[in-house]
């Protein structure tokens, strides 16, 4: 998830992004199922990542609990799993688990929405409003006899 400056959507209000230290991952790989003949067979291609959100010092105590939080029905503990089986190539499953690992967990520790700041209609709108339920009215009433006034 990046934002127009280049960062991700947390970075832009002061916070830091979310960078993955590659010691706080815990790799998997397991043979991948459906069709590809003898490689699919032998070779083990479906990664699986692995990140304790609760001891990762990737994210700074405000984003871990908002981590926490948001993806609490996708946490095994406070461990975030990743699983990918979209190419034939390990390397380029680690790579896609890796950035797909990376997006969740910058999208849940991006800070919500700002807050909206109340407004009073201005003069105009209002008049404008008023005028159209006038309008309104009047064709409403000129329905009910039949004809005009």
């Amino acid at each position: 998830m990046s934002a127009p400056g280049g960062g991700t959507r947390g970075a832009q209000r002061g916070e830091p992004p979310v960078e993955l230290r590659e010691a706080e991952l815990a790799w998997r790989f397991t043979r991948s199922g459906g069709p590809g003949g003898q490689h699919a067979n032998t070779a083990d291609t479906r990664v699986t990542v692995s990140l304790d959100v609760a001891a990762t010092e990737s994210l700074t105590d405000v984003q871990r609990e908002r981590v926490m939080s948001r993806l609490s029905a996708q946490l095994n503990g406070t461990v975030l799993t990743v699983t990918v089986e979209d190419h034939r190539s390990q390397l380029r499953n680690r790579e896609r688990a890796r950035e797909r690992l990376a997006a969740r967990l910058a999208a849940a520790a991006a800070p919500g929405p700002r807050s909206r700041r109340p407004t009073r209609p201005t003069r105009g709108s209002t008049e404008r409003r008023l005028a159209a339920k006038k309008r309104r009215s009047q064709v409403k009433r000129m329905r009910g006899r039949g004809g005009e006034d």
